[in-house]
């Protein structure tokens, strides 16, 4: 069985940006654990006996499957599952010491490494984009990685996180990260954010697992369950040629 290599991440800040509400929080951190690559084909072969074998991110994986992942790697090291299901509800148990994603908050504070710039690094040498003219996702680990070690976080494939992307407009819409290896520069920063169903899957978008436990009930590193009802209220103006979800 292929390990998983984690980066032990800090605890510190970041600030986070509603473009609708046009309004901006900072999220405080506990310290946490995330993959040092995107999760690849080969991992996904192992646990879900589905897809190729090889050190390309694995693409074209749902966030309801990166989920099941998770679970899978957990249950297969002895660890308590992050996550369980009703149907397609999913609940995160935040107090569970197993794998998971990270939420955007711990996503958007490992990709900057303590840059406060778009990347961490020149593009062309930390993320395959458009520029590098590549048709697929490429092997992890052949770009520069950030100042904590991390690799692709920037380029090659989107990456799911916990978050839901606006629910008041966008429903149960999860939230991808990090741009992808056929997006050009704007698309590819450590600040955008675009999402999907959580039964969908692109060619483009993979995921990253994470870790960390936290003595809380329904919150944690920037996300809680009741901000997510909220945030689902339609409240203020509306932006232009935008109509909210019925």
């Amino acid at each position: 069985m292929t390990e998983f290599a984690l980066a032990a991440i800090p605890g510190g800040t970041v600030v986070l940006h509603d473009a609708r509400r046009k309004t901006r929080r900072t999220v405080e951190l506990s310290p946490f654990e995330i993959g040092v690559y995107p999760v690849t084909e080969e991992q996904v072969a192992q646990m879900l006996d589905g897809g190729r074998h090889s050190r390309r991110p694995a693409s074209e994986v749902s966030w309801l499957r990166a989920v099941r992942f998770c679970n899978a790697a957990s249950e297969w090291e002895g660890l308590d599952p992050a996550y369980t299901y009703d149907g397609e509800q999913v609940t995160w148990h935040v107090d569970a010491d197993g794998y998971r994603l990270p939420t955007e908050a711990e996503w958007e504070f490992a990709c900057r490494a303590g840059s406060s710039g778009p990347h961490y690094g020149p593009l062309a040498d930390v993320a395959w984009t458009s520029a590098d003219g590549v048709r697929g996702p490429q092997d992890v680990g052949g770009k520069h990685p950030n100042l904590f070690g991390l690799f692709d976080t920037l380029g090659n494939v989107w990456e799911w996180c916990w978050d839901y992307l606006d629910p008041a407009r966008y429903a149960d819409y999860r939230v991808f990260r990090g741009g992808g290896f056929a997006d050009d520069a704007w698309s590819v920063r450590a600040s955008t954010r675009r999402g999907g169903p959580p039964r969908s899957s692109h060619d483009d978008v993979g995921f990253r697992i994470a870790r960390g436990g936290f003595d809380a009930d329904g919150a944690a590193q920037g996300w809680s369950a009741q901000a997510d009802l909220q945030r689902a209220e339609m409240d203020g103006p509306v932006p232009f040629g935008w109509t909210p979800l019925r």
